[in-house]
């Protein structure tokens, strides 16, 4: 990943994290500082005690040998839970939440975007209550399992960007 692409992850990551923070209606706590394989997340404790964790990462990203590849981004819940280990001294929590998870791959521009989407989204979950799922601000494509509710999403956009670059390169 390109330096230029590394700091733009990283600001978009802490925008997000901290609008989350304030959106959410339970404390979240935002850990690490900078841009590496273990990037920092922001976590909660839900209404059942689980503990829960959003990461914004860049799923795909220009590079020194392709310097031409797609950016696009990837905001991931509750995925590869056992990277997360650490819970806040005094937080009560009964472990991680391996109910669900969600991920929307999307573009860098439509993330912000997202952050109410999201939020709802958590509480929909959390509280099993899907009539609270706000409508997307961008079109998406929805992956649907063959068993269970959906848990990854495509913006169109970054769909487009990412099959139009898999066609170049093939």
């Amino acid at each position: 990943m390109t330096p230029e692409t590394k700091h733009i992850v990283s600001e978009l990551r802490h925008e997000f994290y901290c609008l989350f923070a304030a959106a959410m209606n339970v404390p979240v706590r935002i850990t690490g500082a900078s841009y590496s394989s273990n990037s920092p997340i922001a976590s909660w404790v839900d209404d059942r005690q689980r503990l829960n964790y959003l990461n914004v990462y860049a799923y795909t990203a220009p590079d020194e040998f392709i310097p031409f590849r797609p950016f696009i981004l990837r905001l991931a819940i509750n995925k590869s839970a056992g990277r997360v280990t650490v819970v806040k001294k005094g937080q009560e929590c009964r472990g991680l939440n391996r109910v669900w998870d969600f991920e929307l791959t999307l573009l860098p521009g439509e993330i912000l975007d997202f952050l109410p989407w999201v939020v709802s989204l958590v509480q929909a979950y959390d509280k099993n209550l899907p009539s609270l799922l706000a409508p997307p601000p961008h079109p998406f494509e929805l992956k649907v399992p063959t068993v269970g509710l959906f848990n990854e999403a495509w913006t169109q956009k970054a769909w487009l960007l990412a099959e139009e670059a898999t066609a170049t390169f093939i």
